[in-house]
């Protein structure tokens, strides 16, 4: 084993098996809020350098081997995490680790035909959770497309209510607008939580202004959203038909929900075999052998007329070059999928419309878990999402019990600067909070606010 130094944690002890995209991306998250972490990889080169690097103990081995957790601590392990690039390896970690151990596990499972068994699975091998990158990817992906003038589309309270992400055009009724005006004249059922201007990211009170050019996340039930952005000028149908280039695990999910939606699909991928497994698995879409990065092949295709175009395949460059080009030649709906995190400030300028990023997605409902299992108190954390390059953090809380924030009116509590209530969901009913309203036992109430760590609801005091 590599040891790094130790210091003593107030955190959870952690083991990570999987040094690949999304075990460094929780490892990276994980270790900044205070867990103990371990990690178990093959190869022994990368676990000296992660370890280094982050500051934390190191194992080189088969994750799914007895002594190498045992090694690794698993004993005296609170959480076993595998995101190896193998389901079944992944699997058998876990089921390694409930034999040896006692300590909650979850697994990144990407296969098809495991997907569909989830919960059998996490029922009978005792798993906490299961997460999908790539069908969580195209669930963000297909909600884009359903509401094709946002720029991010997140899911909240079982998908009664989302957090849409705009950007402000030119000329556009909100320019010079003050947030107080727009509740009270344009829409009171919608609550801008976050905007970023010019690089900065402001959570908004309601003298702020809004300019042309801002970037907007307001949270509000799908049906409110639909009629707020129409009001302010925005066209929101949903878009008829899609081209997708690259035949993947994220085409396969996103096609399917998207036939079901009723668009229509063209995919076009290199892999002749891979061509005709899609045909049999999506018999409604068609399903194109050829290079996606022709531009004669995509113009023959009707890149030029299509209402949205998704670059999937598996290199962030073409996915890049792919999107560019067809914003060039088309008026399309794009949506670009990037599992590399380096040079991040550098595509943050590029336009590339929608970006979605399985790791990140992935990481984040771990983190989630992570907070809430850390949360020995009264509210648990039941979604999160990092906005803004991780600035702002989404955090919906069930509250458990009374506590100081509930039963108060939310004028009256000594709220924490830079943070919002954005949103109470109560017995299914979205509410957008006024002060006047209060937080009550049985509530899920969403947080949108720049400090980060949030565990309890309680945090959001003072």
């Amino acid at each position: 084993m590599f040891k790094a130094k130790n210091p003593i944690h107030p955190g959870l002890s952690i083991i990570i098996v999987g040094c690949g995209k999304v075990g460094t991306t929780l490892i990276e998250q994980l270790s900044k809020e205070g867990h103990d972490i371990t990690i178990i990889d093959k190869n022994a080169m990368k676990v000296q350098e992660i370890a280094s690097m982050y500051d934390i103990m190191g194992c080189a081995g088969n994750g799914a081997s007895y002594n190498v957790q045992i090694e690794a601590g698993i004993k005296e392990a609170d959480l076993i995490i595998a995101v190896t690039n193998s389901d079944e390896l992944n699997l058998l970690c876990c089921t390694m680790a409930a034999q040896v151990g006692n300590c909650a596990a979850i697994a990144r499972v990407r296969t098809p035909e495991y997907s569909s068994e989830v919960n059998y699975l996490r029922e009978k091998l005792g798993l906490a959770l299961i997460i999908n990158p790539e069908l969580e990817a195209s669930k963000e992906a297909a909600r884009i497309l359903y509401l094709p003038t946002a720029l991010e589309v997140n899911s909240f309270a079982h998908g009664q209510a989302e957090l849409i992400k705009f950007k402000v055009p030119k000329d556009n009724l909100l320019h010079d607008t003050a947030i107080a005006y727009l509740g009270k004249n344009i829409s009171s059922d919608i609550l801008i939580c976050a905007v970023e201007r010019n690089g900065e990211v402001y959570i908004p009170s309601g003298n702020f202004k809004i300019c042309s050019g801002d970037i907007i996340s307001f949270a509000a039930t799908r049906k409110v959203a639909k009629g707020f952005l129409e009001k302010i000028g925005f066209k929101t149908n949903h878009v008829k038909d899609i081209m997708i280039i690259g035949g993947g695990r994220a085409a396969y999910y996103l096609s399917k929900q998207l036939l079901q939606m009723g668009i229509s699909v063209k995919i076009i991928e290199i892999d002749k075999d891979r061509c005709e497994e899609l045909s049999i698995l999506l018999p409604k879409a068609i399903i194109i052998h050829g290079d996606g990065t022709d531009q004669d092949l995509l113009k023959e295709e009707g890149i030029e007329y299509v209402e949205s175009f998704v670059a999937l395949t598996g290199m962030d460059e073409e996915n890049i070059l792919l999107t560019m080009y067809a914003r060039q030649v088309s008026q399309a709906k794009v949506i670009t999928k990037i599992n590399r995190l380096t040079f991040k400030s550098v595509i943050n300028t590029l336009d590339l419309g929608s970006v979605v990023y399985p790791r990140y997605i992935a990481s984040e409902a771990i983190i989630a878990y992570v907070r809430a299992k850390r949360n020995s108190m009264g509210s648990n954390i039941e979604t999160l999402y990092h906005m803004f390059d991780h600035r702002v953090e989404a955090i919906e809380f069930r509250v458990y019990e009374d506590s100081k924030v509930t039963n108060i009116p939310l004028m009256d509590l000594p709220l924490k600067k830079d943070l919002l209530v954005s949103f109470i969901n109560r017995n299914g009913k979205i509410l957008i909070p006024s002060g006047q309203d209060s937080i009550h036992v049985g509530d899920t109430v969403m947080i949108v606010t720049t400090h980060t760590g949030f565990k309890d609801i309680r945090d959001i005091l003072k």
